[in-house]
């Protein structure tokens, strides 16, 4: 993988020099994208580099000095109007990967040596057109444990995306696999169908857990996609993209802990400065980062030291995964936001939904619905200048499926019940408005709950109550769900069908609808 990093990345490479404590080059604009540089190319200035904490930008003849180690990634901060380019497998070349004496030893194997530090570590950019208004792919946790289950990835969810147009660049969200690096290979030949750039980020699952070092912990990740902290432009908006799994957990040595390092947290602060305060920031990273006094899985001090860094840019976005449900997270002044407008903070679903789990569909996938009722699927995040939207897409469905209705299907003509209707709105948070009417009647509110979805516990006791063998895997047990409706159903109305319509809005205006039937029938 090393050679391709290499020839990727673009680099004019002078070997046979001494360790150095400094690394030096040009960011070129590649006219003719033949990754070198040619008389008539000159250097672009005002260009930001970083060795994952130091970030300098390029002067005015497109030259850079960084400080450097002997374990360092040296990266290019790809400016909006320019692309990097790409290896075979789609993945975005913008990097150095300096080991002199490669990985230590481990399990799985990591970065061969890199030899001496080259002379001039250069990287090539060529210009290309990018509006304002663009689209991103986001997949939460593709998470494959065999190659079984990455056929699952490839053919329920990659098949439906494979050569999209008018998408600029995909996003995997941590826990590309499932505790085996080897399968890193398999998930980038089976991503890169989708015909478009493909950037990653580092999950829980994807690291090297026989160190005793966290600094370790990423040395297989790195042989394969490079840094797990980097940052580019596109359009308006500045993608920081970091890896907050903290292994071994310094509490006690064992798991892992979700949190930012110091360096990390640095280079977040020398990267901004380079930001105009206008852009919006989107930061990506696996672990959800949690409210205030919630839970212990995301350490609080490195939270407050994030929001800090963004005080001052008033349009902002975070990403996560990990969870294997979906919601929608605002961030106040209670949990150390430092604005008045609250911070989005959206929890993906995931790719592989309850781990490949549940009956085999019509296409021999498991329908894997997520613990919280959540179709397993995939996003598009959709950016207007600096303002953005975002959509939920289930994998296999329709995309205006975005609401699962669960009601009784026969009720008795004017006896009591304590069944009710209930919506499960993918896309929703408590913030929303979900709406109900029966048989065409006036629009009524519907009750916000926390409670497990019916669908999902439904299916849970098909599991549990039949007496033959189903195809898959028994799903894992339910979730609180964060975006679920309710209703009392009423079984006052003359017998016959009725139609149940559910109508709901979320936090940027858009509007989905639902139905479904039931029946009274008289004694």
């Amino acid at each position: 993988m090393r050679k391709i990093f290499l020839v990727g990345a673009g680099l004019l490479l002078s070997l046979g020099v001494s360790a150095q404590s400094v690394v030096k080059g040009y960011v070129y604009n590649d006219v003719n994208a033949n990754g070198k540089a040619d008389k008539s190319e000159k250097g672009l200035p005002k260009v930001a580099v970083t060795n994952g904490s130091a970030v300098v930008l390029t002067d005015a003849k497109g030259y850079y000095e960084l400080p450097i180690g002997d374990d360092q990634i040296i990266s290019v901060i790809k400016p909006t109007g320019y692309k990097v380019p790409l290896n075979e497998d789609n993945l975005p070349q913008f990097f150095y990967n300096h080991k002199p004496n490669g990985s230590p030893a481990l399990k799985y194997k990591g970065v061969s040596p890199t030899g001496a530090l080259p002379n001039a570590v250069n990287f090539f950019l060529t210009e290309a057109k990018e509006n304002s208004d663009f689209t991103a792919l986001i997949f939460g946790d593709p998470q494959a444990y065999n190659l079984d289950e990455m056929e699952y990835y490839a053919k329920g969810v990659v098949a439906e995306v494979e050569g999209i147009k008018n998408v600029a660049f995909g996003l995997s969200m941590g826990d590309l696999v499932g505790n085996d690096p080897t399968l890193f290979a398999p998930y980038t030949k089976a991503t890169k169908k989708a015909g478009i750039p493909w950037y990653n980020l580092m999950g829980n699952h994807d690291i090297n857990f026989d160190v005793k070092d966290d600094k370790y912990s990423d040395e297989s990740y790195e042989s394969h996609f490079g840094p797990t902290d980097y940052a580019f432009n596109y359009g308006n908006v500045h993608f920081i993209v970091l890896d907050d799994i903290i292994y071994p957990d310094p509490r006690g040595g064992k798991s892992y802990w979700g949190g930012l390092r110091s360096e990390q947290l640095e280079f977040v602060k020398n990267d901004l400065k380079f930001v105009p305060k206008d852009k919006l920031i989107v930061i990506a990273f696996h672990i959800p980062i949690g409210f205030a006094g919630e839970n212990d899985a995301f350490r609080e001090a490195d939270r407050n030291q994030l929001f800090e860094l963004l005080a001052e840019y008033p349009n902002t976005l975070s990403l996560s995964a990990h969870t294997h449900n979906q919601k929608q997270m605002f961030f106040t002044k209670k949990d150390g936001w430092k604005q008045t407008k609250p911070h989005h903070h959206y929890n993906v679903g995931t790719t592989s939904g309850n781990w490949y789990s549940g009956e085999l569909n019509e296409i021999g996938v498991p329908v894997s619905t997520m613990s919280d009722g959540t179709p397993k699927g995939y996003a598009f995040i959709n950016f207007k200048g600096n303002q953005y939207t975002v959509d939920y897409k289930v994998a296999g469905k329709a995309k205006d499926f975005q609401i699962e209705i669960y009601a009784p299907k026969v009720l008795e003509k004017d006896k009591k019940t304590s069944a009710g209707i209930y919506a499960n709105f993918f896309m929703g948070s408590e913030k929303d408005e979900v709406l109900y009417r029966l048989d065409g009647g006036a629009w009524k509110k519907m009750k916000y709950v926390l409670e497990s979805d019916p669908g999902f516990l439904s299916t849970l006791h098909k599991w549990d109550n039949t007496e033959t063998l189903l195809s898959g895997r028994r799903p894992s047990a339910p979730a609180e769900c964060k975006h679920l409706w309710r209703v009392a159903v009423p079984a006052n109305l003359n017998a016959g069908e009725h139609t149940i319509e559910v109508k709901a809005t979320d936090m940027f205006g858009k509007t989905y609808t639902a139905s479904k039937k039931y029946n009274i029938l008289a004694k």
